[in-house]
């Protein structure tokens, strides 16, 4: 799925600007990082590439539709969102949770009663080891694992469908290195697989250039740096992963 951002910016009810002006092409089948400090706009820009909020000035879309919360749920179905606070469900267990993320191929009364096929069943445990959690925690209630064991439920929830596009926001803020480069590993692979984009804000310079084929830095709400890995460590002086 490709992505197009022409002149777009995002102004909250409060003033604020988190995306001011970005105009940019992300290919589909790209990976890409987007760094940027706290607050510099990379929760914005993705809740502007999942359709969650819509431009205020300028246009977005995928595949030449237009981005924005009303856009036809076909669509939707093929966008798998990780969010920065999880998102979780407590009261529901771990399998729950991930399970969830295929709500979107359902009729809404049997999500909402809990049937989902099997092949839905069995995906979510598929992915829940992948991404190298316990089973012990899959009839758990989702709050009791740590949050680096939340977020990674989270990117399960975000891969049930297989989506053409990944949008994942600091899926790894929680979990230690070695944890960190499996999680960005699994998102590599269905990147890979399926030729699907992957968009993921980061905090990790070197995660970045490991995994991604292209780096975008956001400062402002304003893009301060679009290029390769190569190019980025050269210019920030970045050591390898």
């Amino acid at each position: 799925m490709q992505i197009a951002l022409d002149q777009v910016s995002l102004i909250y009810r409060d003033g604020t600007m988190p995306v001011s002006g970005l105009s940019l092409t992300i290919p589909a089948g790209q990976f890409c990082a987007v760094l940027g400090r706290s607050g510099a706009g990379k929760s914005s820009l993705l809740r502007l590439l999942g359709g969650i909020a819509a431009p205020t000035h300028g246009s977005a879309s995928i595949d030449g539709t237009p981005l924005t919360p009303s856009m036809p749920r076909a669509l939707r179905k093929r966008i798998g969102q990780v969010h920065q606070d999880g998102a979780l469900v407590g009261e529901a267990s771990v399998a729950e949770n991930i399970v969830a993320g295929a709500a979107a191929s359902m009729p809404l009364w049997r999500a909402l009663s809990g049937l989902y096929p099997a092949w839905a069943r069995e995906r979510a445990v598929a992915l829940h080891l992948e991404l190298g959690l316990d089973p012990a925690f899959l009839g758990a209630p989702v709050s009791r694992p740590s949050g680096g064991q939340q977020q990674r439920v989270g990117v399960a929830r975000a891969l049930m469908l297989e989506p053409a596009l990944v949008l994942a926001d600091e899926p790894v803020a929680s979990v230690d290195p070695d944890t960190a480069r499996q999680v960005l590993s699994v998102l590599a692979a269905h990147r890979t697989r399926l030729g699907a984009t992957v968009v993921c804000a980061l905090h990790q310079p070197e995660l970045a250039c490991a995994f991604a084929d292209r780096i975008l830095v956001i400062d402002e709400g304003r893009l301060a740096f679009d290029g390769s890995p190569e190019l980025y460590r050269r210019s920030h002086r970045v050591e390898a992963a």
